[in-house]
């Protein structure tokens, strides 16, 4: 059985600057893989690759997506094959609501045209699951949302589109303790042996909620060092400077 996710020796540019210095690494299903690292390190370019971002170029190697290769692929095309990013600062739709927004994406993913009532059923179950207000679903996508409310959104739309490979990009980015403990409940929850994860974070507070299952400590561009979730504790006690003068020697 192929894994979930393949990355082979990919590298990326933008704007002619190479990003992505060849990175490497296998995300099988159940897994919840965590990805480390300073700011500007490259760790958002990836997440951003790997959903297709056009404003990045592939220079060199692979992204196959249960077996199959990616690299070409649009965005949608990758959203409605069960991808899924999480974004660092996700955006505001004003006169957009939660729920209709989500019955959009459903739609897209899925392939069949939800009634309002349908959707809003699902979406109903999917907040009683996350422990969710239900008139969360009527407010216009993030207008006016908390940093934290923010990332339970995300969170709901990963509970209602059910990707295969979610792909979080710093979700725990400005939350403060309450909000990040709900947000890493949710992930919990959405936990299955059939679903990945891949968690971007540059600290290890998140993993103190959520237990991976691998961590990669990236640098400059790519995997500098893997283990286990020892490993988190240990750039939380050390820092990233280590890592930076093997990098750089």
């Amino acid at each position: 059985m192929a894994p979930l996710l393949r990355i082979e020796d990919l590298h990326a540019s933008a704007e002619g600057t190479e990003i992505l210095k060849g990175v490497s690494l296998v995300v099988e299903p159940g897994e919840v893989h965590a990805l480390m690292g300073p700011n500007g390190s490259g760790k958002s370019t990836l997440a951003n690759v790997l959903m297709g971002h056009p404003g990045y170029e592939i220079t060199a190697g692979t992204v196959e997506y249960k077996g199959e290769d990616v690299t070409e692929w649009t965005p949608d095309e990758r959203g409605r094959a069960g991808m899924f990013l999480a974004f660092q600062y996700p955006e505001e739709i004003p006169g957009v609501s939660v729920v209709n927004f989500l019955r959009a994406a459903l739609t897209n993913r899925t392939g069949t045209d939800y009634t309002v009532l349908e959707l809003r059923l699902k979406v109903t179950e999917a907040m009683a699951a996350l422990g969710m207000e239900t008139s969360f679903a009527d407010r216009y996508l993030n207008e006016g949302f908390s940093g934290g409310e923010r990332k339970r959104n995300e969170v709901l739309q990963m509970a209602v589109l059910e990707p295969e490979i979610a792909i979080m990009d710093e979700t725990d980015s400005g939350l403060d303790i309450d909000a990040l403990k709900i947000v890493a409940e949710g992930v919990e929850k959405l936990a299955d042996p059939e679903r990945g994860f891949l968690i971007i974070t540059h600290y290890q507070r998140m993993l103190d909620y959520i237990t991976p299952d691998v961590v990669h400590v990236f640098v400059d561009g790519r995997i500098v060092e893997t283990g286990g979730s020892e490993l988190a504790a240990s750039i939380e006690e050390s820092g990233y400077d280590m890592y930076r003068t093997g990098v750089d020697s």
